[in-house]
């Protein structure tokens, strides 16, 4: 185990190199700089000393090549520049909106994975009944109704109609007030999963359809094993594994912000922290924020190869 997690450690370096270098590019293709972003219209009314000065303090001054060097290494030590906008640090900026989409997100999963796992095994066991057939038509509407819509729905009906959903504009931390922190991100989060639930849902579903045809799950119901037993020790954990991966590649999604819901619902999270910072040209701040989204990528897509283990005894990274 220790091997293998070595081994993707170092396989993550090349990935994040590749995502920096293009970040850093893409980022010097926009029109303007730091300099711009910073003043605005005000920039133009720089004497050629105070332009100079400025792009040495923000090290414009050097070529592109010894700036994503220089950038680089400050990443190495943890610093990810500063946001001329906050005026901060932008690992301190990122980390202070992160628990927001952290919450957001696992609140998100959570209601997914309780609400289609079980409607996906029951379709599957059930197959071809009435079950199956209200399962699939609400995992079609799950796919089907946009999050913004459903968002939006949801902010009108129990906001301006029945007024019983807060206000947008006033988050609480949960360590403030878990009460009202979780009326506030209950409803983001049911719009966020009830999409992916239909995902998981179909994906259960087609798993277990494979699983309850394989030989062994007779065996297992010629030895005298009740139905329960047969379904949740042998055809459910088999059929865990595809629910697993789109997990992890739902959850890296969400950890990168999710900008409609947020920016739906006013939450202060990485979502529309980058919302802003593009419309604001925060060119560190951007930079910072998808380095860390796809780190984050990294990072989930290893603890789900290491959850597989886990569920199925017969994988094994030794």
């Amino acid at each position: 185990m220790i091997r293998y997690l070595a081994q993707r450690a170092i396989a993550f370096i090349p990935t994040l190199l590749g995502v920096s270098i293009l970040i850093f590019g893409a980022i010097r293709l926009v029109p303007g700089n730091a300099i711009v972003a910073m003043l605005g219209t005000e920039a133009g009314m720089l004497t050629e000393t105070q332009r100079q000065s400025l792009e040495v303090y923000f090290g414009l001054d050097k070529p592109p090549v010894e700036q994503y060097f220089n950038w680089l290494g400050g990443v190495v030590r943890g610093d990810l520049g500063l946001s001329v906008r906050h005026g901060q640090p932008v690992l301190d900026v990122i980390l202070a909106r992160f628990p927001v989409t952290l919450q957001l997100a696992l609140m998100a999963v959570t209601i997914a994975l309780a609400v289609g796992i079980p409607i996906g095994i029951l379709s599957a066991v059930k197959h071809n009944s009435i079950i199956d057939l209200l399962g699939r038509v609400l995992s079609l509407l799950g796919l089907a109704v946009p999050n913004f819509l459903l968002g939006t729905l949801i902010i009108y009906v129990l906001s301006v109609y029945f007024r019983i959903l807060p206000n947008s504009g006033d988050y609480v931390a949960f360590a403030e007030n878990p009460g009202r922190n979780l009326s506030q991100m209950i409803f983001p989060a049911f719009t966020l999963g009830f999409s992916f639930s239909a995902s998981v849902m179909r994906t259960t579903r087609s798993a277990m359809l494979e699983v309850l045809g394989q030989d062994y799950m007779r065996t297992a119901r010629s030895k005298g094993l009740n139905e329960g037993t047969v379904i949740r020790r042998h055809a459910l954990r088999n059929a865990l594994i595809p629910v697993i991966t789109i997990v992890g590649v739902e959850m890296g999604y969400l950890l990168g912000g999710t900008v409609i819901i947020e920016e739906i619902f006013a939450l202060p999270g990485i979502g529309r922290l980058v919302f802003n910072a593009i419309s604001q040209r925060d060119y560190a701040l951007i930079q910072g924020i998808t380095l860390f989204i796809a780190f984050n990528f990294v990072i989930i897509n290893l603890a789900a190869d290491l959850i597989y283990t886990a569920v199925d005894p017969r994988i094994s990274y030794a």
